[in-house]
């Protein structure tokens, strides 16, 4: 077995070990050094730094079996184990509570350590939901950030989507086994992913959907990146865990808010209340993270010149079925407030949209 072979058998080692979790395998190695010091050290220096039965559990229990599937698994094409000493680990985890010690990665790892921005929100979102998600991922993946969620259904299946769409792509932390895929239905997008951007786990091969495992993931989504977009969420959901690490993180917290009579808005009001950013597009985000990102021509998602054939479908769509104020319906389109107007006052002649008081648009069905 060459070195890298052998230090990466080490560090999977450590992680399979079943009791050892992320605050002992951190202590050790700031004790040892690297791994295979680790395993090299007598049971006396181990105790000093664990609990003895841990230290004995260290250096006899037979994980070798899921080492050498690890370490298959690795030399598949696309495929990388990612340790706290490798340089193309991501550095934002650093600064997270309870950075895992290896990650197993599917896809561009370089995306790794790109500007992300996590959005998230309910597994049962509204349709209205996931076009907003799709369409602010979209205009924030064109402004040079990697979309990051948990590849579940509904809100972040949609981001997934709209990061897809842009040249900065997408990452997808799954709380399984990088060799199994929770939900099945998501198992094309998870494809899509792996070519065209990233599928990241910390949990070892073959860890099936248990939920308790689902938070954990949540801490790597917050810790990746700058901020944190909630979109449709209630009281007690993921999104809200997941909001509340990005903040203790020190990262940015953004809600879109919703009616107030529907339960996947109270989640998002809840933390606009305690001090969540409000946003009705993404260029408020970008303006909140003063980021620089790409011109605005490459933020566009239905073209300027929309005349064309369908052009009309693409805005409806993006004005979704509650009330939007003509900036907000520009931000989510791409289309100037002028273009905008001169393709609204025939729709509204034609019976397809009304004009609201305050400037707001309504979609008729």
């Amino acid at each position: 077995m060459t070195t890298d072979r052998l230090e990466l058998a080490s560090w999977l080692r450590l992680t399979l070990i079943p009791g050892v979790g992320g605050e002992a395998r951190r202590n050790l190695l700031k004790a040892f050094g690297l791994p295979q010091a680790i395993f090299e050290a007598s049971q006396r220096a181990l105790s000093a730094v664990v609990d003895l039965a841990l230290a004995e559990r260290l250096l006899s229990h037979d994980c070798s079996a899921g080492v050498d599937a690890g370490l298959e698994w690795a030399a598949q094409p696309s495929n990388r184990l990612l340790t706290l000493a490798d340089a193309d680990y991501p550095q934002s985890l650093l600064s997270a509570d309870d950075p895992p010690v290896l990650l197993y990665a599917k896809g561009d790892t370089t995306l790794l350590n790109r500007p992300m921005l996590a959005v998230v929100g309910s597994r049962n979102g509204t349709t209205q939901g996931e076009r907003d998600a799709e369409a602010f991922s979209k205009v924030l993946g064109d402004a040079g950030l990697t979309i990051v969620s948990g590849l579940a259904l509904g809100i972040d299946a949609a981001a997934h989507r709209g990061g897809l769409a842009t040249a900065a792509g997408t990452v997808a932390v799954i709380g399984t086994g990088a060799d199994r895929l929770y939900p099945a239905r998501n198992e094309a997008l998870a494809r899509q992913i792996a070519e065209r951007g990233v599928v990241l786990s910390e949990f070892p091969l073959g860890t099936p959907a248990i939920g308790a495992n689902f938070p954990r993931r949540n801490r790597i989504i917050a810790g990746l990146g700058l901020g944190c977009l909630v979109i449709e969420a209630a009281l007690r959901s993921g999104s809200l865990i997941t909001a509340r690490l990005a903040a203790e993180s020190g990262r940015e917290v953004f809600a879109i808010p919703g009616s107030i009579h529907s339960p996947l808005s109270r989640g998002c009001h809840q933390l606009i209340r305690q001090g969540a950013k409000l946003v009705e597009s993404a260029q408020d985000i970008l303006e909140e993270l003063r980021w620089g990102g790409a011109p605005a021509a490459t933020t566009t998602i239905v073209p300027a010149q929309a005349r064309q054939e369908g052009a009309e479908e693409q805005v409806l769509a993006f004005l979704g079925d509650a009330p939007c104020a003509l900036d907000t319906l520009s931000a989510r389109s791409g289309l100037t407030p002028a273009d905008l107007l001169a393709m609204l006052l025939p729709m509204e002649l034609a019976g397809r949209v009304a004009q609201l008081p305050g400037g707001l648009y309504q979609r008729l069905h």
